[in-house]
C-alpha cells in the first residue's frame, strides 16, 4: 500500500496533537496532585449547633462529663444536641456497630450540625468506618473532635479530602475545667477561628532541622492499625503527629518498625512527639527512654524530630488541626509549630 505524502503528514500532525494533548493532562493531573489541600470545614461562630456522639467505647457513669461538655458549649454561645445512643451499653461498645454508626451519620449528614464533638475513645471506631457515607458531609462539611480511638476517623476524613481536629473529648472535662485551662483554651480558639501556634520546650532528643507541610497523625497504635487498608495515611511530605498512652516500649518500637518497613516515613518531612503517656515497664527492661527508642528506630532519617508537644492523654491535650499545612522548626532549646495558612 502506498501513502500520500499529504495523507502522512496530516497523520503525523494528528499524533503529535494528541501526544500534546496527552502530555498537558498528565502535567495539569501532576499540578493537581502537588496542590490539592484538605478542604477546611466553616469555623463555629456563636448560635450554632454541636452534636455529641459516642463511636467508640462505653460510657458508663459518664453522664456528668457529659452534661460539662454541654453546658461548656452553652457558655460559649453553642447549642449541643446528643447522639441518641451516645449511652447505650452493648458489651465494651457505646452501643452496637449500627447504633453507633446511626448517631455519627446523622450528625455528617445534618446540614444544622457545624461539629462532632466525639464523647470519648476507648475501642470501636473502626468497626463503622467502612458503614459510613460521605456523601451529604461533603455538602456541609462540619468539624469532626476528638482524639486517641477517634484518630481512625481522623485518617477517614483525611482520605475523604476534609480537615479535623484533634483535641479533647466529653470525658476529658473534670468537673473544675480551670485544671485543664490551656487544653480548653487552644479548643474554644480553634473552633472558632483562631488556631494557636505553640512553642515547645526543648529536649536533648530533639533532632534539628526545620520542614513544612501538612500536619497528620494521631495515636500511634491506630495509625499503625490503619496500614494496609484504604485509611493508611499518605506520608509523603507531611508531618506526622504521634502520641501513646499504656503500652510497653517494645510494643512501640515494634510499630514503628512496622510502619517503616511499609515505607511510613520514606518521604516524611518532619515528626512531632507528643505525650507517651502511663508506659508500662515489662519484665525485661528495654533499656532506654522511650525518646532514644523513637529516635533509634528513626536513625536512618534525617527529618527533623521534636519531643514535648503537649497533646494526646494527659490534661494538657492541645487542639491541632490536622491536615492544615504548618511550618515545625526544631532546636535543642526550644521548637515551634506554626500554622501556615
Amino acid at each position: 500500500m502506498t501513502f500520500r505524502p499529504h495523507l502522512m503528514a496530516l497523520v503525523f500532525v494528528v499524533i503529535l496533537m494528541t501526544s500534546s494533548k496527552i502530555q498537558a493532562q498528565i502535567e495539569t493531573n501532576k499540578s493537581i496532585e502537588m496542590t490539592s489541600e484538605l478542604i477546611q470545614p466553616p469555623y463555629l461562630k456563636a448560635g450554632d449547633t454541636v452534636a455529641i456522639v459516642a463511636p467508640s467505647g462505653i460510657l458508663k457513669n459518664r453522664e456528668g462529663e457529659v452534661q460539662h461538655a454541654i453546658q461548656l458549649l452553652k457558655s460559649w454561645g453553642l447549642h449541643a444536641v446528643v447522639g441518641e445512643h451516645v449511652f447505650s451499653k452493648a458489651n465494651h461498645f457505646a452501643g452496637t456497630d449500627d447504633e453507633r454508626c446511626a448517631d455519627l451519620q446523622k450528625a455528617m449528614d445534618d446540614p444544622k450540625i457545624s461539629a462532632i464533638w466525639c464523647a470519648r475513645g476507648g475501642y470501636g471506631t473502626v468497626r463503622i468506618l467502612d458503614k459510613l457515607n460521605y456523601t451529604k458531609f461533603k455538602e456541609n462539611p462540619k468539624w469532626l473532635i476528638g482524639y486517641s480511638d477517634i484518630t481512625a476517623l481522623h485518617n477517614q476524613m483525611h482520605k475523604e479530602g476534609f480537615q479535623s481536629l484533634h483535641a479533647l473529648m466529653c470525658v476529658s472535662l473534670p468537673n473544675d475545667i480551670s485544671t485543664i485551662k490551656e487544653t480548653v483554651a487552644t479548643f474554644k480558639s480553634t473552633i472558632f477561628g483562631q488556631p494557636v501556634d505553640y512553642t515547645l520546650k526543648g529536649s536533648e532528643y530533639n533532632r534539628v532541622g526545620e520542614a513544612s507541610g501538612e500536619l497528620i497523625g494521631g495515636n500511634l497504635t491506630i495509625l499503625h492499625t490503619m496500614l494496609g487498608s484504604e485509611e493508611s495515611l499518605d506520608t509523603d511530605g507531611k508531618i506526622l503527629f504521634i502520641e501513646e498512652i499504656g503500652e510497653y516500649k517494645y510494643h512501640v518500637d515494634r510499630m514503628l518498625q512496622s510502619l517503616k518497613r511499609a515505607g511510613y516515613f520514606d518521604n516524611l518531612s518532619g515528626l512531632v512527639v507528643g505525650d507517651m503517656t502511663r508506659m508500662r515497664k515489662n519484665t525485661t527492661l528495654w533499656g532506654t527512654s522511650v525518646e532514644q527508642l523513637i529516635l533509634d528506630a528513626l536513625s536512618e532519617y534525617d527529618f527533623p524530630i521534636t519531643f514535648n508537644m503537649p497533646a494526646g492523654h494527659e490534661k494538657d491535650n492541645r487542639a491541632l488541626i490536622l491536615g492544615k499545612e504548618v511550618k515545625l522548626v526544631v532546636g535543642k532549646g526550644q521548637s515551634t509549630l506554626k500554622y501556615l495558612k
